[in-house]
């Protein structure tokens, strides 16, 4: 089924998010887009809720208080492989973006996103790969591939030091810090 057909015929959205009031106004900021929405707090409850009828669209934050957003979106995928996922991180890097997208996620959005960026990215069709206006400076690269070690290290930071060849407090000040510009 295409996503021009899926748009058509059902406008089924689940958000799952742990911050209630941006959960509520992006409930009714899409409702007003025409969706019939579905909100969880929970990687469990968004589980239990795709379980009980998975939707066509999703929007799920990736770090909740009980797991990982992308633990939703692979089960959204297994159950319903045509639906459209759109991940939404306030600690965005791009490791955590591939796995996103390798695990069916259509997008990933860093936060704050407006809900029209939201919406956008919900029902626009094809991938948007551009040229960046505004490549990334050398620190925030470093920072990236710091951010990938880190992740395919399974969070562990005495193994991800190891691997970098660095001390392992250096690395915890670096990854308490924001992401260079």
């Amino acid at each position: 089924m295409d996503q021009l057909t899926i748009a058509e015929t059902e406008k089924t959205l689940l958000i799952v998010d742990d911050d209630q009031p941006f959960l509520q106004r992006l409930s009714r900021a899409m409702e007003q887009r025409g969706f019939e929405v579905a909100t969880a707090r929970t990687v469990a409850d968004g589980l239990e809720s795709i379980e009980r009828s998975a939707p066509a669209y999703a929007i799920i934050d990736l770090r909740l208080g009980d797991g990982s957003g992308l633990d939703v979106i692979l089960k959204l995928k297994a159950t319903r492989p045509e639906a459209r996922g759109v991940i939404l991180t306030g600690y965005g890097n791009i490791a955590t973006a591939v796995t996103a997208v390798k695990l069916g996620a259509f997008d990933y959005i860093a936060k704050p996103a407006d809900a029209d960026e939201i919406y956008q990215a919900l029902v626009t069709s094809g991938n948007k790969a551009e040229l960046p206006s505004n490549p990334m400076s050398a620190d925030r690269v470093r920072w990236e591939h710091i951010q990938r070690i880190y992740e395919l290290c399974g969070r562990n930071v005495s193994e991800t030091a190891r691997r970098l060849n660095m001390h392992r407090r250096t690395l915890q000040r670096i990854l308490a810090k924001r992401a260079p510009k």
